[in-house]
């Protein structure tokens, strides 16, 4: 039998108020206090990757940085955050290679039942969230659950992105849409 960890992980339905992911989101805060403190980004950046499921090199993340469990983290090399980032995980969040994300980004892999007869019975689920290489995020994007991004994909500011997009596109607006192909 699968523990509720396990369940959450793999985007089945899952209780939010299981022991075990409430001392682990207990834990998070506490260490997130420690690290939006940091008046040095390199202490920042160590230990957020002890935080991280994985993270490459060069990681630099701003203060405010806020998330629920850190091991469905996973970051490539080079990856720069602007403040206030939030990534709520409770399904992966893989982020490629060489990104760079604007002040307010929010990756959010929660799906909350429709049904309200599961909302009440504080049944959660999720779906992973995947940034290919090379993915630059304007300001006040938001990405929903269950979104795959290719690689080189430019998201303009203020954005909302509902669905998945291939390689090599510039994408913007509520909901995202393609305005360019980036050759």
């Amino acid at each position: 039998m699968s523990t509720e960890r396990e369940k959450m992980t793999k985007g089945e339905p899952y209780q939010q108020f299981d022991p075990e992911l409430q001392a682990r989101r207990k834990y998070i805060r506490q260490e997130l206090k420690k690290v939006n403190n940091y008046d040095d980004n390199s202490k920042v950046s160590e230990h957020l990757a002890q935080l991280f499921g994985d993270c490459g090199k060069d990681l630099f993340v701003e203060t405010g940085v806020e998330f629920d469990y850190g091991y469905n983290i996973h970051v490539g090399d080079e990856f720069y955050a602007n403040y206030h980032l939030t990534l709520l995980d409770t399904c992966p969040i893989t982020i490629g290679n060489h990104c760079y994300f604007g002040p307010d980004v929010g990756l959010y892999t929660p799906v909350h039942p429709i049904d309200p007869k599961q909302r009440l019975a504080d049944v959660e689920l999720g779906k992973p969230i995947t940034i290919g290489d090379n993915c630059w995020m304007g300001g006040h994007v938001t990405v929903l659950p269950g979104v795959t991004l290719g690689n080189n994909v430019v998201v303009g500011a203020g954005s909302v992105v509902t669905k998945s997009f291939g390689d090599n596109l510039v994408i913007v607006g509520n909901p995202a849409k393609v305005i360019k192909t980036i050759d």
